[in-house]
């Protein structure tokens, strides 16, 4: 039988002894010979969202981090009610009140899993789309709006406005173009805050 005035001994978990100074289920990974891992606790019924969304947040770093459910691109998801929704929405009205219709909420952090309301911002579309950390994955170059044009052996520099490509132009070395592109987004975005970093 367990001991329920003892704890777990798995760092951080103060669920009651089970056997071998772990929990129930810390004992079970344990027995099936797994790696001892957090246990993601569940939220009871009727638990207030406040407290439901703490419980799945590792507010440990300047991110706090969703520790539940995500979906396929790292966004956090919590139900409230039959609907889920991803959770940095749910952060931000928890913080700020009700989002405004038709805004997005934006990472200023480039972290989908993070929930601090401090890193997050409502915003328009076109806002969010501004708001990049870097070159898109598939880039050649490395640089946000930066492409090798093969033809005329130099870097062209183009900027993505209000669904058009805004031609910058063509320059000799990477870096004039990054200055360029950078400069021309300066003048036309509000939210590229890593231009201003």
């Amino acid at each position: 039988m367990a001991d329920n005035k003892r704890t777990c001994t798995f760092d951080g978990c103060e669920q009651p002894h089970e056997a071998r100074g772990y929990c129930e289920a810390h004992y079970r990974q344990l027995r099936l010979g797994r790696p001892l891992t957090p246990i993601q606790r569940h939220a009871k019924p009727g638990m207030e969202l406040r407290d439901r969304f703490d419980m799945y947040t590792d507010k440990t770093g300047e991110c706090w981090v969703w520790t539940a459910s995500k979906d396929a691109h790292g966004y956090g998801q919590i139900r409230i009610g039959n609907k889920r929704i991803r959770a940095h929405r749910a952060a931000y009205a928890l913080a700020y009140g009700p989002i405004p219709e038709g805004l997005h909420i934006d990472h200023k952090c480039h972290t989908p899993a993070c929930v601090n309301p401090k890193h997050l911002r409502a915003c328009t579309n076109k806002q969010n789309s501004e708001n990049r950390a870097g070159a898109s994955a598939n880039s050649k170059s490395g640089v946000r709006g930066v492409y090798w044009n093969k033809a005329l052996a130099k870097w062209k520099g183009q900027v993505g406005h209000n669904g058009q490509g805004i031609y910058v132009g063509l320059f000799a070395t990477i870096e004039e173009a990054e200055a360029a592109v950078i400069a021309k987004r300066n003048e036309l975005f509000t939210h590229s805050d890593a231009d201003w970093n």
